[in-house]
């Protein structure tokens, strides 16, 4: 499955989701896109996407993007904030779910549809 790692994730966060294509927005030569087109060029080469922005489904229309959006809820977007939601979010992305935004949290133990 292809993973879009957002800017606010940090890339080595890709080495923890073993058995995914996953790449950083950094990679493709996306920096800097705004959030409705970078949405629009994923959908195109991704199956999900990756973020910490809790914003982003109120403010872009994510209903109609062929995507699942996976939004990572933890103290902070370091390295050691987000490996507690590896098991949490791989369960995620082993549904696939498209069209979906998904809040990831470790205490949740499964992410929940918005």
């Amino acid at each position: 499955m292809g993973v879009l790692l957002d800017e606010c994730v940090p890339r080595r966060f890709a080495r923890e989701l073993s058995g995914h294509d996953v790449r950083t927005v950094l990679e493709m030569g996306w920096s800097g896109v705004k959030n409705g087109r970078l949405l629009a060029l994923a959908s195109q080469q991704f199956d999900a996407f990756v973020t910490v922005d809790r914003n982003l489904q109120f403010q872009q229309h994510t209903a109609s993007v062929p995507l699942m959006i996976l939004v990572l809820a933890a103290a902070g977007n370091d390295l050691a904030s987000l490996r507690p939601l590896v098991p949490a979010l791989s369960a995620e992305l082993d549904k696939l779910r498209t069209a979906t935004v998904i809040m990831v949290a470790a205490d949740e133990g499964s992410g929940s549809s918005r």
